[in-house]
């Protein structure tokens, strides 16, 4: 429940920002246009609290928290005083209109610059992606990957680290062609480069997953066989296993690794289970019964609740980068760029059937989501708020009416034949475009209930 409640609240968080930032953009922009705002909302539906600043705007926050919105004064929704007619939204230039419409999406492709530029001022670092294991048959194996090549880049584009390596092969999603892989052999300064062809790469795949479908597994450090923690009331505790306890067998087999002992365990759901630990430069026997634990798809597994020691990575296979402040901003310029366009390139591919509908996803997995950045530190949480940023801020540039983009298509048919666009075709786009974005809504809640 605790849990429940947390993922919620971030979620709220996550959209009380992404939203605020948005129509503060609208607000501003008309402010400096001369258009009086009447209401800034954030949130639907029944208001929840208000108040009114020296201008006479009414500020929000609404019990629906799936967005907000910016109401100007305009001639069309109402009358107005004689004295006013100079600040409505509807007598405002085209230009006007278009900068005013505009700003929402811009200001979001801001907040991420800046989200960004402080995840980057706090330096960043990841793993090297170094080749463990190739599938045979795989992708990977059909390019000539090989076990200790590192891999530079994927079509001529530096992947430094797992992160960027995992960027770069979600680009080529639904693609046809071939990938290029340039790799380097270990304590050498040679490149090479290796290819593997395509077609319509994981085009029909729900949630892909890009770096296992080509068939590579990344290096890690082995993880220790000595515990690190014991659940509380876990069958562990109740069988005498100790934190500092080192596995040395069980049922007298003994084992390479740690994922070998809890496959082991996993296979042995509620049967007794002799494992053998060194304590304190002592050996010892302990008789644990692993609990059965149902995951989602059904299957039924044993657990015994213990952690092990965590993983110590080497410098060398460690990338650690640190940013002075005008650094950091160039990479945040850089880092809003790329992922605009990566956001540009899926919706094109979803489009025209490159990739599954079944990868949108709504407010159930944002939130989700959103917890689980929280969890792992700012720096993932802001990283998020800037993907969804930059998300929201192209797809309200989408040239569909109601958006942001629908308004901009209008003013910029306007400007072209210099009159504005007929109301009866605007109320047409209009519900032609309500039908469109609520349909795209339901499928994404769709998705994210299948998902549960």
């Amino acid at each position: 429940m605790l849990d429940i409640l947390q993922t919620a609240v971030w979620a709220l968080v996550a959209l009380g920002v992404l939203v605020s930032f948005h129509e503060f953009g609208h607000f501003i922009v008309a402010r400096w246009c001369g258009v009086k705002v009447l209401r800034f909302s954030v949130g639907f539906g029944r208001r929840l609290f208000s108040r009114y600043d020296r201008h006479g705007t009414e500020f929000t926050i609404s019990a629906i928290p799936l967005g907000g919105y910016v109401k100007f004064l305009d001639e069309r929704e109402g009358s107005v005083a004689p004295d006013e007619l100079d600040q409505t939204f509807n007598r405002k230039n085209v230009w006007a209109r278009m900068a005013i419409a505009a700003a929402g999406p811009f200001a979001n492709f801001l907040l991420a610059i800046v989200l960004f530029w402080g995840v980057f001022m706090g330096g960043t670092s990841g793993p090297v992606p170094v080749v463990d294991e190739v599938e045979a048959g795989s992708l990977a194996a059909y390019a000539g990957l090989e076990s200790g090549q590192e891999i530079l880049a994927i079509d001529d584009q530096p992947t430094p680290t797992w992160q960027a390596l995992n960027w770069q092969l979600a680009n080529r999603l639904g693609d046809s062609g071939h990938i290029k892989f340039s790799v380097r052999y270990p304590d050498s300064s040679l490149e090479y480069h290796m290819y593997a062809d395509i077609d319509r790469w994981l085009a029909g795949q729900e949630v892909p997953d890009p770096l296992q479908e080509i068939g590579v597994k990344l290096w890690v450090p082995s993880v220790s066989m000595k515990l690190s923690q014991v659940v509380p009331e876990s069958p562990a505790e109740q069988g005498g296993l100790q934190a500092g306890d080192e596995i040395i067998a069980s049922d007298g087999r003994e084992f390479d690794s740690w994922d070998a002992w809890t496959t082991y365990i996993k296979a042995r759901a509620e049967q007794a289970v002799r494992v053998s630990v060194l304590r304190d430069g002592t050996e010892l026997d302990v008789s644990v019964t692993p609990e059965a634990v149902t995951l989602e798809n059904g299957d039924e597994i044993g657990r015994i609740g213990v952690l092990p020691v965590g993983a110590a990575w080497p410098e060398d296979r460690v990338r650690r980068y640190h940013y002075g402040v005008l650094g950091a901003f160039s990479k945040g310029l850089e880092e809003t760029w790329s992922k605009t366009v990566f956001t540009l390139q899926s919706l094109k591919k979803l489009l025209f059937g490159q990739l599954s509908t079944r990868n949108l996803s709504g407010p159930i997995t944002i939130a989700k989501v959103a917890g689980t950045s929280a969890d792992a530190g700012w720096q993932s949480f802001l990283s998020l708020l800037a993907l969804l940023s930059i998300s929201l801020g192209v797809l309200n540039l989408l040239p569909i009416p109601v958006l942001d983009g629908g308004h901009l298509l209008y003013y910029g048919i306007e400007a072209i034949k210099g009159s504005p666009v007929s109301e009866k075709i605007q109320m047409i786009g209009l519900q032609v475009g309500m039908a469109m974005v609520l349909g795209i809504m339901a499928l994404a809640l769709y998705n994210d209930i299948l998902r549960l």
